[in-house]
């Protein structure tokens, strides 16, 4: 990952759909994981341009002019014109461990 300022630039080769989902669900910021269901195989490589601070520019010159646009591009939006793929909120079963119960260890 290579990062100037607010731009990002994060790219691999040999790379699996699922360890580009696992690498960019952190940079969304989000508590679902994100789960490959596309029904691509094999290692692909790839690299997506995005913004990671997407305040906008410098305010309007009048009151009645529109808000300013954010700057740069989303990781979302990158992701999708960039590399074709689109995140979509859904449920999905996922692998997780659960500790049911606790004991300390016996004195021996």
């Amino acid at each position: 990952m290579w990062a100037n300022g607010t731009e990002v630039r994060l790219g691999s080769r040999n790379t699996t759909i699922q360890l580009l989902a696992d690498a960019i669900s952190p940079l969304l910021f989000m508590d679902k994981p994100v789960v490959d269901q596309t029904v691509l195989s094999g290692t692909f490589d790839f690299t997506v341009e995005f913004t990671n601070d997407l305040s906008p520019g410098p305010g309007p010159s009048s009151p009645d002019a529109p808000p300013p646009a954010p700057r740069g591009t989303a990781l979302l939006n990158a992701v999708r014109e960039q590399l074709g793929l689109k995140l979509v909120s859904s449920k999905a079963p996922i692998r997780t461990i659960v500790i049911d119960h606790v004991e300390r260890p016996s004195e021996n």
